[in-house]
């Protein structure tokens, strides 16, 4: 059974800053592009590491330590 995506709702929601980016809106199509790259998506990141566009697992785990 296939789901519907919710572009639109998706797209509103969406923290990512890189606005070329084909695959706005379509997370299932984002998460799958940055896994296959040993990165994550924007959406994990702080507003300011999400900037950068260092989507690495290193660069989360260095931006998201808790104080």
């Amino acid at each position: 059974m296939a789901m519907d995506c919710k572009k639109a709702v998706n797209r509103t929601d969406c923290t990512c800053t890189y606005e070329p980016c084909p695959r706005k809106g379509f997370c299932c199509d984002c998460v799958a592009y940055h896994r296959r790259n040993g990165e994550l998506p924007g959406c994990f990141f702080t507003a300011e590491a999400e900037r950068t566009y260092d989507r690495s697992m290193s660069n989360f785990l260095r931006t998201s330590k808790r104080s």
